[in-house]
């Protein structure tokens, strides 16, 4: 088959690894012709543009960015266009919110036969401004009009949408996000240097998130429960991993509740080095206000680790509550340092959590089987 992908940017992220590793299995596994389209990448978040340019046909559409701008989006509209005019392509599948309604208004007008989205995170969302969030809204209602069928990341990213208006039920179906899944299983191997090269001690319990630090990813709430943890467990160590806007910001905030001892920044890691992150860290938080399904979570899991994160979107469809981890109310501080300190207390249980996750999900996020589900949903929409 012939598939072209479009994504607004390669960013280090989860929508964005998920695409690559689509691309490359389509390519690998089943002989297709792919072609990925994206705009400009640049960013404290870091860029996947290297690994794309070495694996897969990539083309960059200068006017294919982000943020809202009249002027670059109908631009970028016309590039779409020419590409695919050029492609010829049997399916186009768009990823992100830009990319999504531009992507797929530009395929449908050009009559491509198979049109499909990915929903990694709805651009709408609760905490959003209300003006904001209805003009989303109607933005997915019409360009869900102008796509045969959406791939939702987790069922509550459907429920989200339907609930929404987007687009009814039937429209949709769940693939989760797909990674490597072999090196999470294996990480353990790499704890002791990790460990070492960011300065924990042996008795050190550490409490780890991976996430931009930008707006929505939730770090506050960590600092915020962060004195009460350390009152009960002295010895813990919070390790932030990942850059963004805010890095400066949280520095000066933990700088002045005085707890610069408790807290390591690993800054910007290349996504192959998560696995040896994870490994180095007892108990996995997520905090987020906003996210799909958070692929920091099967990977703690797929790792061996317990996870504690608040209670959004997808994320109680792998953190099984007092089964794989802890799930709590978004924004909370008092409930996220009671689950801290009842994993931290209880070494069986996070083994116990641990485990559980890695037997239920290792084969759910494998990529080669997020890659099979995908091309069979474009085989029903092209056989029709």
């Amino acid at each position: 088959m012939k598939i072209a992908h479009i994504i607004t940017r390669l960013i280090i992220g989860g929508a964005q690894e998920n695409t690559i590793l689509n691309c490359e299995d389509l390519i690998n596994d089943y002989g297709d012709d792919v072609l990925l389209i994206v705009g400009p990448t640049t960013g404290p978040e870091g860029t996947l543009m290297d690994r794309s340019m070495q694996t897969i046909p990539t083309v960059i559409l200068p006017h294919l960015i982000r943020n809202i701008s009249p002027y670059y989006d109908v631009a970028a509209y016309w590039e779409i266009k020419r590409v695919l005019r050029k492609f010829r392509p049997d399916v186009v599948h768009t990823h992100s919110a830009k990319a999504g309604i531009i992507g797929r208004i530009a395929a449908w007008n050009l009559g491509i036969r198979v049109v499909i989205h990915s929903i990694h995170g709805a651009p709408f969302y609760p905490f959003q401004n209300y003006v904001v969030r209805e003009f989303y809204k109607y933005c997915e209602r019409w360009a869900a009009r102008h796509c045969h069928a959406m791939i939702s990341v987790a069922d509550a990213m459907t429920d989200l949408m339907v609930t929404g208006k987007i687009a009814p039920k039937e429209q949709f179906v769940t693939v989760y996000s797909g990674m490597e899944v072999k090196p999470f299983i294996e990480s353990e191997q790499y704890r002791n240097s990790v460990r070492k090269q960011f300065g924990f001690a042996e008795n050190h319990l550490v409490i780890g998130k991976i996430a931009r630090l930008f707006h929505l990813k939730g770090h506050e709430f960590i600092i915020a429960s962060a004195r009460s943890i350390i009152e009960r467990i002295p010895e813990v160590r919070f390790f932030f991993v990942g850059n963004g806007i805010l890095t400066e910001y949280y520095r000066r905030e933990i700088h002045r509740l005085g707890l610069e001892d408790y807290f390591i920044f690993a800054g910007l890691i290349p996504p192959e080095q998560i696995p040896a992150m994870i490994s180095a860290m007892d108990i996995v938080v997520h905090t987020s206000l906003r996210e799909g399904l958070a692929r920091v979570l099967p990977q703690a899991l797929l790792s061996g680790k317990p996870v504690i994160s608040y209670d959004i979107d997808g994320a109680k469809e792998v953190v099984l509550n007092g089964k794989t981890g802890f799930l709590i109310p978004p924004q909370s501080v008092t409930e996220l340092a009671d689950a801290v300190i009842r994993l931290a207390e209880n070494p069986i249980l996070r083994k116990e959590m641990g485990d559980t996750g890695r037997q239920l999900f290792a084969q759910q996020f494998d990529h080669h089987y997020m890659t099979r589900q995908i091309r069979q949903i474009y085989l029903k929409w092209y056989d029709r």
